[in-house]
């Protein structure tokens, strides 16, 4: 008996030492350092408020008459899908629509851009076709130097062509200047640079008048009557006059 109460007190004994150390182990300790205040100036917040990063007042924005249209449009095509499809598809097809809306405007406008250039190449043609006053260098070479130039003029004005008649006259007053060695008629030069190249006075100013003359009804495609044209021939008249009076 008296043994079996001297093992049970140090059993006892040795399970109550861990626990004296585990109290020992969590004493408190106390900081006794002296706290270092970080103080904060003016220079320090001044830094933080001019950063926009940290700029977190709130900017209503400005609505205008752009916004408030497009926003109307935007609405009217909504009620219309929803409209067509039904309410509940009808944000998923609008969502479609607003992402394909830039690639269809590009079709639109190349199809625009397309048909206009279509149609001035088909009226290019028509008055091609129709009107015999389309004559390129080339044709104006083979008549300089092949074609009877007053038959010319006089069957375009039995046909009552009176842009076509000045067109021929003035290639005329060409032909005659150069066969006078007063120009040197070539493919690419301009009227202006006859204009430049005939030095003799008395000649040079009528030739300037009926030049700006065949620009104009010509060039400018402007179309003339039977008394518009005897107003132009008159010029034309004077100038081959004066041409003949200088040999």
């Amino acid at each position: 008996m008296m043994l079996n109460k001297l093992f049970l007190i140090i059993l006892f004994a040795l399970n109550a030492i861990p626990l004296f150390a585990r109290q020992d182990s969590t004493q408190v300790r106390y900081d006794k350092e002296k706290l270092q205040v970080q103080t904060i100036t003016q220079g320090d917040l001044d830094v933080y408020k001019n950063d926009p990063d940290f700029d977190y007042a709130i900017v209503e924005p400005q609505i205008t008459w752009w916004d408030n249209f497009t926003s109307w449009i935007g609405n009217l095509i909504l009620r219309f899908f929803e409209w067509l499809f039904g309410s509940e598809k009808a944000l998923g097809v609008f969502a479609v629509f607003l992402r394909s809306l830039p690639y269809i405007l590009i079709i639109i406008l190349l199809f625009l851009l397309v048909k206009f250039f279509l149609n001035v190449n088909a009226r290019g043609l028509f008055y091609a076709k129709n009107n015999e006053a389309s004559v390129t260098l080339s044709e104006e070479e083979h008549i300089l130097k092949n074609e009877d130039i007053d038959q010319l003029i006089q069957k375009a004005l039995n046909e009552k062509d009176y842009r076509l008649a000045i067109r021929y006259y003035y290639l005329l007053v060409l032909k005659q200047l150069g066969d006078r060695g007063l120009i040197a008629w070539e493919p690419q030069k301009t009227n202006d640079d006859y204009i430049k190249e005939l030095k003799n006075k008395a000649l040079q100013k009528p030739f300037y008048h009926i030049t700006r003359l065949y620009d104009y009804i010509w060039y400018g495609d402007f179309p003339i009557d039977e008394s518009q044209y005897l107003k132009a021939e008159d010029q034309f008249t004077t100038l081959r006059k004066t041409l003949d009076a200088h040999g």
